[in-house]
């Protein structure tokens, strides 16, 4: 089984969005989860500990690439090393891959929804809004630009229009609540959604001089 000192190497310290505290924070909430739900607390742990640990980080474009498919092989690589049996690597590299907002592969297994959901748990609340700002300067964003007409409508950026901070709580944070599996999910999640939502309505105030 990983440690989490041993996953501590795998993870930039510098990393305001997906640094090792990122992922100490979805081991903690994975763990609790698992617990409510009945899930496979070592597929659970595993997976929470190496869902990032390749190609997270944004490149020089401040884009990321598809980090959920190398992260998976990762995994595949540690923990064969340290004698899981195939079948058991095949369910961790799953919750892997299906972990991401973006991503192409829905959580299927209960292990892999608990992971989607305290990853997806780590945007909303005060943590979410750090890590959000943290990104945004990642990808030379800034924190607030307003949004244009195509982008309110279909989430379509304008010419020259920046994907701030702003944007990304439109087009994904607000949403992210409504996409999640576990009830003790959903319970964490009211408790943080206000904060969330408050922080950026002011923000928009604020910068449009109503505040």
């Amino acid at each position: 089984m990983p440690t989490v000192e041993q996953a501590r190497s795998w993870y930039p310290a510098d990393d305001p969005v997906h640094g090792f505290d990122h992922v100490q924070r979805v081991l903690a909430v994975a763990e609790r989860l698992a617990e409510a739900s009945g899930a496979d607390l070592e597929i659970v742990r595993a997976a929470a500990l190496l869902h990032d640990a390749s190609g997270a980080a944004p490149g020089a474009d401040g884009q990321r690439a598809e980090h959920e498919q190398a992260s998976a092989a990762f995994a595949r690589q540690v923990l064969q090393a340290d004698g899981w049996p195939d079948e058991r690597i095949q369910q961790v590299e799953a919750c892997i891959r299906a972990h991401r907002y973006r991503g192409s592969e829905p959580p299927v297994s209960l292990e892999a929804k608990v992971l989607f959901d305290a990853d997806k748990l780590d945007v909303l609340g005060a943590f979410g809004i750090a890590r959000t700002l943290g990104y945004a300067q990642q990808a030379g964003q800034p924190a607030y630009h307003p949004p244009s007409a195509s982008f309110l409508a279909m989430g379509q950026l304008e010419s020259g229009e920046p994907h701030s901070a702003y944007h990304e709580y439109l087009f994904k944070l607000r949403k992210v609540a409504d996409l999640l599996h576990t009830d003790e999910a959903r319970r964490m999640a009211a408790v943080r959604l206000p904060l969330l939502h408050a922080f950026f309505a002011q923000l928009a105030a604020e910068a449009s001089g109503d505040l």
